[in-house]
C-alpha cells in the first residue's frame, strides 16, 4: 500500500498540468456547493431573524405611508425615513375587538451621526408596553435605558460608551446588538422620550418635512397582537374598514414577497450547483479517461513488473482521492473566503435579509462541500479503475494499441 502511495504521488508529480486541472475541478465544484450552501442558508437565517425581529401579528401605520414604494423597506428592514400619525388614532386601533397587546413606535432617520458617514434609521419604542424590540435587546443590555441612551446595531462603528450625536443632541451608546442581516444593524434604538427629544431638535433644525408634527401627540406605527379571540386576518379587516387614515397589515403576508424572494433565489442557486456538478461530473470522466488512455504503455509496464491489476486500480484511485481532497479543501475555502467578508455587499445585491453563519456553523457546509467533491473525484476515478482492469498488456506492449 505503501508503495502504491508512493507511485501515485509521484504520478501526480510528474504530470503538473494533468494534476492541477484535476484539483481545479475539484475545486470548482467544492466551491460552487460550498458557496451556494452558505447563500442558502444565510438567506434563511436573515428571514429568521427578521420574522424573530418583528414580533407581532399586525402592523397599522398611517394610510399615505403605506402607499409609499419605500414603506416595507423601512418597516421591515430598517431603511431610512420617518411618518408619523396622530396619537388618537392608535388610541382607536387599539380600542377594536381582539387586539392584545399594542405598543407603539416612532421612526426617524438621522441627517448624520458621529459614528457613521451615512444616515442612519432611529427607532423608538415604548419600555412599558413594547414586546418586539425589547426582549431583542435584552439579549445584549439587561438595563433600562434612561434618556439620551441608544442600543446600536452591530455595524456601526461605534461601541460601548461612546457618544454620538444625533441633530446637535450627544447620546451615550448603552449597549450594540448581535448582527441580524438586515439593515437594522445599521439602526438605532431608543425609548420613547429620547426618540421624542430628536424629533423635536429635528424640527428645530428645519430638517424634518412634518413641521407642524408635535411628538409628544404622534407615533409612527402600532404593533399588534391578537387576544385570541380573533384572528390577526380579522382585526386587519376591521381596522381597515372601521378606523380611517390607517392601514393595517399581517406582518406575517408583508414578509411573503420577502420568503417568495429567498426560494427564488434558492431556486435559481440549486439549478446553478447542479448544472457544474453535472459539467464537472462529465469533464472529470473525460479527463480521467483521457489520462488512461495516455498512460496505457505505463501501466502495461507496471504489469509486466509484477503489479495486479487491482494495484493499477489502486493507483489510478489513490491519485484521484489525493487531487480531489487538495481541490476540495481549496474550493471549500474559497467558497468560505468569498461569502463570509462580503455578507454585507451580497445582502445589499440581492436585497434580501443576508445573516451569515460564525464559522462553526459555516464549516458544516465547508466539510460536506468537500466529502461531495472528492467523492465525485472517486466515481470518475472508478470507472477509469474499471478500463485498467480490461487492459491487455501483451498487445499493448506489441504496440498494437
Amino acid at each position: 500500500m505503501k508503495r502504491s502511495k508512493n507511485i501515485a504521488v509521484r504520478n501526480i508529480a510528474g504530470k503538473p498540468l494533468r494534476s492541477a486541472v484535476l484539483v481545479i475541478l475539484a475545486a470548482l465544484l467544492s466551491l460552487t456547493v460550498c458557496a451556494g450552501t452558505l447563500i442558502v442558508r444565510s438567506l434563511r437565517s436573515g428571514l429568521d431573524s427578521l420574522e424573530a425581529r418583528l414580533g407581532a401579528d399586525v402592523m397599522v401605520v398611517p394610510k399615505e405611508a403605506s402607499q409609499k414604494q419605500s414603506f416595507e423597506n423601512i418597516v421591515l428592514q430598517g431603511s431610512t425615513g420617518y411618518f408619523y400619525m396622530d396619537k388618537s388614532l392608535m388610541d382607536k386601533v387599539t380600542g377594536r375587538d381582539g387586539v392584545g397587546k399594542s405598543s407603539p413606535q416612532f421612526f426617524l432617520a438621522s441627517a448624520s451621526a458621529g459614528c457613521c458617514s451615512i444616515p442612519v434609521q432611529i427607532i423608538g419604542f415604548d419600555p412599558d408596553t413594547d414586546f418586539t424590540i425589547t426582549p431583542w435587546i435584552k439579549r445584549s443590555y439587561g438595563g433600562e435605558l434612561g434618556l439620551f441612551d441608544v442600543v446600536i446595531g452591530n455595524d456601526l462603528n461605534a461601541f460601548v460608551g461612546d457618544s454620538i450625536k444625533f441633530y446637535g443632541v450627544d447620546c451615550r451608546v448603552a449597549a450594540k446588538l448581535d448582527k441580524t442581516g438586515t439593515n437594522f444593524d445599521t439602526a438605532v434604538f431608543t425609548n420613547a422620550d429620547t426618540i421624542k427629544q430628536l424629533i423635536r431638535a429635528s424640527l428645530d433644525l428645519g430638517m424634518n418635512s412634518f413641521e407642524s408634527l408635535d411628538p409628544d401627540n404622534s407615533v409612527s406605527c402600532v404593533l399588534i397582537n391578537s387576544d385570541g379571540t380573533r384572528s390577526p386576518e380579522e382585526i386587519v379587516n376591521d381596522i381597515n374598514v372601521h378606523v380611517k387614515k390607517v392601514r393595517a397589515f399581517r406582518t406575517g403576508d408583508m414578509i411573503s414577497g420577502i420568503s417568495s424572494s429567498l426560494s427564488g433565489v434558492s431556486d435559481v442557486i440549486g439549478v446553478m450547483i447542479a448544472a457544474v456538478w453535472l459539467l464537472g461530473l462529465v469533464i472529470l470522466l473525460l479527463a480521467f479517461t483521457m489520462s488512461v488512455n495516455e498512460r496505457k504503455k505505463e501501466f502495461a509496464v507496471l504489469r509486466a513488473a509484477g503489479a495486479s491489476r487491482g494495484k493499477l486500480a489502486s493507483v489510478v484511485m489513490q491519485e484521484a482521492v489525493i487531487t480531489g481532497l487538495a481541490g476540495s479543501i481549496a474550493g471549500a475555502l474559497l467558497g468560505i473566503a468569498a461569502i463570509v467578508p462580503f455578507s454585507k455587499a451580497i445582502e445589499n445585491a440581492l436585497g434580501l435579509p443576508f445573516l451569515t453563519p460564525d464559522i462553526a456553523s459555516a464549516a458544516v457546509p465547508a466539510v460536506m462541500s468537500v466529502l461531495l467533491s472528492a467523492a465525485v473525484c472517486a466515481l470518475a476515478a472508478a470507472v477509469s479503475a474499471v478500463r485498467i482492469s480490461r487492459i491487455d498488456t501483451a498487445l499493448i506492449l506489441r504496440g498494437d494499441n
